[in-house]
């Protein structure tokens, strides 16, 4: 039976992500501590990978529990630092405007986070083999290494590569699943950004990374997918929608998945 294998948030959006063995649903659909915090420049723009490549070269690690984030250069001599995320904010966006050279705040958002898309502010879903099969078309990425590229925060295990294409229907109709006791609809194929197609520690660009992968999803894309939502093939994962209703549920490590 298809399992919930892993989960991960990102707690400041364009950063390092964290596993952890349980998320809670927020009344908006988005999980607790995904994405809570993003950086903004001085017009109020995001500041990400998409855009600014040194993205890649901040390193972050965090203790939700105590609320610490540590961040350090990974190309720098200097030791790593520790900041508080609710007491130390403004020393954050300090730190963080040193490291990229320009003006930058912290910014919050406890009830919906900042996701990519505000219109599906779920979780993204993805099953294990299809991250492998990904990382298979490429000979010098790992499974951890294409992890990290696509940034997914539930990954299904038990499944065959691209089983999360069934959770998608026609444009303005979703597909309704449940993970654990929490339901879920399912709105559409993820489309992909420049991100993927750089190695996640050093922004270094994986030559034709976008036009392999954009043949190979072609080619492997299961006959019964709704071919309709592909109007183009750099896509990956699944973006999903929470009803209020399931606000407050948690969805565990190990929890069964069944379309219903």
């Amino acid at each position: 039976m298809p399992k919930l294998d892993r989960v991960s948030i990102y707690p400041i959006k364009s950063l390092d992500g964290l596993v952890v063995s349980q998320a809670e649903v927020l009344s908006s659909g988005a999980l607790r501590g995904d994405r809570e915090f993003a950086i903004v420049d001085a017009q109020g723009n995001f500041v990400n990978a998409k855009r600014n490549p040194s993205v890649h070269l901040l390193r972050a690690r965090f203790d939700l529990v105590q609320r610490f984030v540590y961040l350090n250069h990974q190309n720098s001599d200097c030791p790593e630092v520790c900041f508080h995320l609710d007491e130390r904010r403004e020393a954050i966006a300090a730190w963080l405007s040193e490291f990229f050279g320009m003006t930058v705040q912290i910014v919050q958002n406890l009830e919906m986070g900042f996701p990519d898309d505000p219109k599906s502010p779920g979780p993204t879903v993805v099953s294990t083999a299809s991250l492998q099969a990904v990382a298979d078309w490429f000979p010098e990425l790992t499974l951890d290494q294409t992890r990290l590229r696509f940034r997914t925060n539930l990954e299904f295990g038990d499944v065959p590569a691209f089983w999360e294409d069934r959770l998608f229907s026609t444009e303005g109709n979703v597909v309704k699943f449940q993970i654990g006791n929490v339901r879920i609809h399912g709105i559409n194929p993820c489309q992909r950004c420049p991100v993927p197609t750089r190695d996640p520690l050093t922004g270094e660009v994986y030559a034709n990374f976008q036009k392999i992968f954009v043949s190979q999803r072609r080619e492997t894309l299961p006959t019964e997918v709704e071919r309709s939502r592909f109007n183009h093939f750099y896509r990956l994962t699944v973006n999903t929608q929470i009803p209020a209703s399931e606000a407050g549920k948690i969805l565990r490590v190990g929890d069964a998945i069944e379309i219903l």
